[in-house]
């Protein structure tokens, strides 16, 4: 495995202050250890990775700033932007709660129709909530799903490689804590296979890190599993269960509710923000991602690129992990393999020699499985 193959969920582990443990700070303990049958250890079945069952791959630019996601407010001419972007890792586990923080900025003492630029995870989740707030909505948007990053998403409820710790202060961490929290209960309420949104035992290999206050809201059942007790190639394990989206199912049934809704929506890019403030809606919500950069000039916005390769479905699988060999996500559409963590790199293409290495590692990880199914 090369360089570039470190998965995103790694970091934490590594003391990348980027994952959950830093919404909240404070004294955080490990959760209890389990006591579970020696007699009766945990068996799963293993994912049969190799390159002849690999479907796809694919490649996606994740938008992130060291300091955290932006949501604030812009006067430009008689138009008010409200910025809701810069989520890196965590956009569709943020998306809910992110927009709820950008609607509930915008909303107050507006009347009329309201545009939304993006229709990615963000996009879509501010559109939805301005319907639900009664507002008619027009989304302009250069590509639409499946086109756009969010579509090759891996699609954990967990957020990951959102901000550098070092780099945001506490009003941040609150507004960070805020939109998992809303996220996190807007996810359960959508759970179904309309939407592709679904629970699932997770294992994580990592074990960085100490749970916080945050963590534990979103990790129901948490406990660590000792040598013995799961089948994985290393001492301790953390299970706990969240739940995962397969992101072409819900994008697509978010599409299909603005629509129903009466929404609009126009296929465009915008060059320059005086293009924006043209628009006939006097309040504008931008859900740009990466774009943003160019847009408004955010030199802080990067792209990391994460490569993944997809394998058939095995429908006996109903557990994801996340260890060193990066994380297994099974899905409907497909085995999620991942990952890379590629900074600053903007070509969101799949390399094979990245690809290659994902899948060598994962073999490895499962072939060391012990009580297998």
């Amino acid at each position: 495995m090369t360089a570039t193959t470190l998965d995103r969920r790694r970091l934490l582990a590594a003391g990348g202050a980027t994952g959950l443990s830093l919404a909240l700070g404070g004294c955080a303990t490990m959760a209890p250890v389990a006591a579970t049958s020696a007699a009766a250890p945990l068996c799963l079945p293993r994912v049969n990775v190799s390159p002849d069952r690999v479907i796809r791959t694919v490649a996606g630019l994740r938008p992130y700033r060291e300091t955290g996601f932006v949501v604030r407010a812009q006067q430009l001419s008689d138009t008010r932007v409200i910025h809701n972007y810069g989520h890196g890792g965590g956009g569709i586990t943020l998306s809910w709660g992110s927009s709820r923080l950008a609607v509930d900025l915008g909303l107050p003492g507006h009347s009329g129709p309201v545009a939304v630029i993006g229709a990615g995870a963000l996009g879509l989740t501010t559109a939805k909530l301005l319907q639900e707030a009664g507002y008619q909505v027009c989304i302009y948007a250069e590509n639409l799903p499946p086109h756009t990053t969010s579509n090759v998403a891996g699609g954990q409820v967990n957020p990951t490689s959102v901000f550098s710790d070092a780099a945001v202060d506490e009003a941040f961490r609150r507004q960070y804590a805020a939109a998992v929290d809303y996220s996190y209960r807007r996810f359960q309420i959508s759970v179904g296979e309309d939407t592709g949104v679904r629970w699932l035992t997770t294992y994580d290999a990592t074990l960085g890190r100490p749970l916080s206050d945050l963590d534990r809201r979103i990790m129901p059942a948490a406990r660590l599993l000792r040598e013995g007790e799961h089948p994985f190639p290393q001492p301790l394990t953390r299970e706990w269960r969240t739940m995962y989206v397969e992101t072409g199912r819900w994008l697509a049934h978010l599409m299909r509710d603005l629509r129903i809704g009466g929404a609009t929506i126009e296929r465009r890019g915008f060059a320059s923000p005086a293009e924006i403030a043209a628009l006939p809606e006097a309040l504008v919500f931008n859900c740009t991602g990466l774009g943003a950069r160019a847009l408004f000039g955010d030199e802080g916005m990067i792209p990391i690129r994460g490569q993944l390769a997809i394998l058939l479905p095995q429908p006996e699988l109903q557990h994801a992990y996340t260890g060193p060999v990066g994380y297994m996500f099974p899905r409907p559409d497909g085995i999620v393999l991942g990952g890379t963590y590629e900074r600053g790199v903007w070509d969101a293409t799949p390399q094979p020699e990245a690809i290659a290495g994902i899948l060598a590692a994962h073999a490895r990880f499962n072939q060391r499985m012990r009580c297998s199914v």
